[in-house]
Order: C-alpha cells, then structure tokens, then sequence
C-alpha cells in the first residue's frame, strides 16, 4: 500500500480531476521512470490474480454471460391458456356498461299502445297533425 502512495505521491498526473475522471493515462506513462512502470504493471497483475480468485470465491463468471434455459410450454398448457383468456374476453364484452333494460310484458305494452292509438284518435278529432 505504501508503494502505491509513493507512486501516486510521486506522479501528480495520475491523480483525478475535479469532475472526477482521470487525466489521460498517456500523460501519466510519458513521466513515469522504468522502475515505476515495472511497478506499476506488477500492481496490475496482483489487482487482476486478486479479481480472478475473488471471482472464483464468488462463483461469478469474468464477465461472460450464463446461457439461460429457454422455457418451453407444452401444447396443452398453451390451449388451457387461450382458453381462459377467451373466458375473460367473453366475460368482459358480454358486461353492459350502462343500466340494463327493463323488461315489460305483453299485456303493458298492449296498454301503451292502446293510450297512444287513444291519443292519436283524438288529436286526429281535433285536425292535429301532430301531438
């Protein structure tokens, strides 16, 4: 740890920027003596074994994707399916949205229809045309 403070200590253009992003690694390399650059890729590889065996602790993969199984449904799963959502579908249209429609019977329409027949008769007496 001491050796890494050194070698920052040592090199200001490794440190970060105000906006928190490095300053390009170039610049960095272009100042650093042989022995420092030994050093520093000596780091690198330690920092990589140490990644690789906490991976491994871990039980991640270095970064490559795990296939997944593909899920496959049978025949009959998918007719059961369909079937249930043409259920709901049907359950859904057949629902009115507004009031349903009184039923009247025969004998009150018959009644309405003799009053209007009543109506007209005498609206037609008195030389109406219309109501």
């Amino acid at each position: 740890m001491a050796e890494i403070k050194d070698l920052r200590s040592s090199n200001r253009s490794l440190t970060q920027t105000a906006s928190g992003n490095l300053i390009p690694i170039m610049n960095s390399i272009i100042n650093l003596s042989v022995e420092q650059l030994r050093r520093a890729a000596s780091i690198k590889e330690q920092i990589d074994r140490l990644n690789t065996e906490l991976d491994r602790l871990l039980g991640e993969s270095n970064g490559e994707t795990i296939p997944t199984k593909t899920r496959t449904m049978s025949v009959a799963a998918r007719r059961k399916i369909a079937a249930a959502q043409k259920a709901r579908w049907a359950k859904m249209k057949g629902k009115t949205t507004g009031r349903s429609r009184r039923k009247m019977s025969a004998s009150a329409r018959k009644k309405i229809a003799e009053a209007a027949k009543a109506r007209w008769a005498k609206a037609k007496a008195a030389g109406r045309k219309s109501l």
